[in-house]
This record gives C-alpha cells, structure tokens and sequence, in this order.
C-alpha cells in the first residue's frame, strides 16, 4: 500500500505509475473538441470561477482534432517521447449526442496514443455515454475525470457548480460500478472551506474508491464572476503558507492507493487577476514536497486511523495482549 515510500517519494506520482504501466514516460495531449458545459447554457453563467475556456488555455483553438494531436505530439518528439495520452479537457467532454461523441473520440486513437482521458461532469454522465465507453475500452485505455472540488456542498451551491455532493456521489458510483479509471479534482482553498472540509474531501474519495486526484489551488480570472468579485474585496484568498499545510493534510487523510496527477495548477497565461501566489508552479511544488519531508509525512498516514473500523481496532488490540 505504501510502495512509493520505498521508492523515495512520500505520495504516489502519477508519472512515476504511468512508467510502471505503460513502460516509459507518458504525455498528456490537452485536446479542444469544441464542447461546452450545461452549467453555461440559456444565460447561465457557469462555475463563478469559470473562464472563457473552460479551463482549457494550453489547447490549440480553430483547427480540428487530428491536426491539434499532430501539433501538440511535436512538442514532445525531440524528447524521444513515444506514448501520449489524448485529454478532452476543456468543458464538458461528455456533453454532446453520443454519434458525435462516438465520431470524436474514435478520431484519437492512434499507435502511440496509450489512453483516453475525458474531463466531464457529474451532470453529464449516462448510461449510454458510459456504453459507449465500455465500447471504447476494448480498443484503448480509457480514464474519466469529473470535478468534485470540494466535498462543502454549501461551497458548491455558492461557487455554482451546479450540482451537489450527492449528484457527484452517485455519478462517481455509475462510472466505478463499469469498472472505469476516475481521476476527481479537488480546490483545497476556497475561501469558505476549512480544514475540516479539505479533510473531509479526502476521506470521501477515499472511500468512493477514486483512482486519481488533480489538486488545484484556486485561481482568479478577469471576466468571471469570481473576478469581480475579488476586485470588489468580497473575497480573499488564503496565504501560500496556508494552500501548503491544507494539501499536506488532504494526503495525509487520503487512501495511499490513490494516484496523484497533480499538486498545483498553472493559472492561464492570460486575464489571470491571481494565480498561485506569483510564483511558478514548479517552485510550489518543491515547497510541499520539501514541507512533506520536514514534517516526515506522507499521503496515507493519517488514512488508517479513521479508515479502520473501530471493532479491529479493538479486535487487534486484544490479540496484541494475548
């Protein structure tokens, strides 16, 4: 269960398991498939801290699926990279009739593409886009990423999510019962959540029996509501100090099985009013892994104390005595 410790890592890297997996590095090839989100349609104005993009600023816009892979595989070649992960990012990659789903996502597979990764919803999740996925799986990996951010449903109605904690509860338990991949992300610092909430989060994914977790710290972008919002002084963001101690507590309640993807998000390069405290995210990450070291913990350490029921707790004390 704690293998990675034995490697010299004190979480589970996802780059260090897709090398186990697939036998040498793996990269990711955000793609844009012109989707769009129900969250933003007939007026809505979509997640509070939603841009223009829907998250997806490092796609290349105007051009069609197959030219976007064959630009974004050139980055990576003089690398002597041979695998790739095609990633439907931006939006709601599941949101649209399942012919034009099936017609996209048919257009991905490749050779040297090992997997599919499609970034949805709660929301957006049907038995038949799950058919259909379970069709796709034959020919290629395939992996599900839905956005839960924080396990506060208050936080959720107030960020405009558009949906509850149960609604993801029971998305997650449709897609886990098809036997699917499912990477959830996570924002550890809302300005309304605690400690308690970020604890919370982690002890729920764990027991949906999540496969990954993209952790993100919150950023602001011009034009959102969220935006103006932190232009009004009606929020404030949490210190760096702070974003640091809530990951090393979301890991350390989190199930040590669970694959982490990713530490910290780069905001977008453009229109970002605030975005990881002014520094790159390289040097974010060093900050916790150092944090991590110092403090000796790891992801999982506090997993057990309240994963275990307390009957074997119990049960296994008393065999300590006999």
């Amino acid at each position: 269960m704690f293998e990675f410790l034995q490697e010299g890592y004190r979480y589970r890297k996802l780059s260090v398991e897709l090398k186990k997996r697939y036998g040498t590095k793996v990269y990711r090839l955000p793609i844009n498939a012109g989707f769009t989100c129900p969250n933003r349609e007939n007026g809505q104005f979509g997640c509070l801290f939603c841009d223009e993009t829907g998250s997806g600023f490092t796609t290349i816009k105007d051009i069609d699926i197959k030219s976007q892979i064959n630009e974004m595989k050139k980055r990576y070649i003089n690398k002597g990279a041979k695998k790739f992960i095609a990633y439907f990012q931006n939006f709601s990659n599941t949101y649209a009739p399942i012919e034009r789903l099936k017609d996209i996502y048919y257009q991905v597979i490749e050779k040297d593409i090992v997997q599919i990764s499609i970034s949805t919803r709660p929301d957006c999740i049907s038995d038949e886009i799950l058919d259909l996925l379970e069709e796709l799986k034959e020919k290629i990996d395939v992996s599900i990423e839905m956005g839960l951010q924080t396990a506060n449903y208050h936080t959720l109605t107030k960020m405009n999510r558009g949906h509850t904690l149960a609604e993801y509860i029971n998305a997650i338990m449709k897609v886990k019962n098809r036997g699917f991949e499912l990477v959830s992300h996570v924002i550890l610092n809302f300005p309304n959540d605690n400690m308690l909430d970020v604890i919370e989060t982690a002890k729920i994914l764990s027991v949906l029996g999540v496969d990954g977790v993209k952790i993100h710290s919150l950023y602001i972008v011009k034009n959102t509501i969220l935006g103006k919002m932190f232009e009004q002084g009606k929020i404030k963001i949490g210190s760096l100090e702070d974003y640091v101690e809530r990951t090393i507590r979301f890991l350390e309640y989190l199930s040590p099985k669970i694959v982490i993807h990713r530490l910290v998000a780069d905001p977008p390069r453009e229109g970002t009013i605030f975005g990881n405290w002014g520094k790159p995210k390289i040097q974010i990450i060093n900050l916790i892994e150092r944090k991590l070291a110092e403090k000796e913990t790891y992801q999982g350490k506090n997993f057990l104390s309240w994963y275990t029921p307390k009957t074997e707790k119990f049960k296994n004390i008393q065999n300590d005595l006999h």
